[in-house]
């Protein structure tokens, strides 16, 4: 097929018509009204007795909605493995999150209760970190002063 044969097809190709706003009509779908009568299995469902939560079940529902976004970020990542004693004290408030079900191990509710310990010290770390890199510095400034002294000596 030839260039002069495209072009003669796309100029032979009949237009399509242009229409103007005021050429188109609005399709209305007619109205149906939905059926609002429940399944039978459904008004079976409606009409049992719906299981109240008890108390236990209530903390720990608020509990994950106040701590859950926390307790992900605590539990995201942990590749780190740290032993540590606590006391009597400690073991039952790790305890109390467990039974509590807000975590399913003492393991999760140490780092949960750690990472929102540094959390709500974020400034107190952050003065930490300002100065133990000051230290640090001391500390290389220190090294290679000695070290000039002793090739010094040479």
């Amino acid at each position: 097929m030839s260039k002069d044969t495209i072009e003669e097809k796309v100029v032979q190709e009949p237009e399509e018509p242009q229409v103007t706003e005021t050429e188109v009509e609005p399709e209305v779908e007619p109205k149906v009204e939905a059926d609002t009568t429940p399944e039978p299995a459904e008004q079976a469902k409606s009409d049992a007795p719906k299981k109240k939560k008890t108390a236990s079940e209530s903390l720990r529902d608020a509990w994950k909605q106040v701590f859950g976004h926390a307790l992900n970020v605590a539990l995201k990542g942990r590749g780190n493995v740290v032993m540590v004693r606590v006391n009597d004290e400690a073991l039952d408030h790790l305890d109390m999150l467990v039974d509590a079900d807000i975590t399913k191990s003492r393991s999760e509710s140490a780092a949960f209760l750690i990472n929102e310990g540094i959390r709500m010290n974020q400034e107190l770390y952050d003065r930490i970190s300002t100065i133990t890199q000051q230290i640090s510095d001391l500390r290389a400034q220190l090294r290679e002063q000695v070290q000039r002294e002793i090739e010094e000596t040479k």
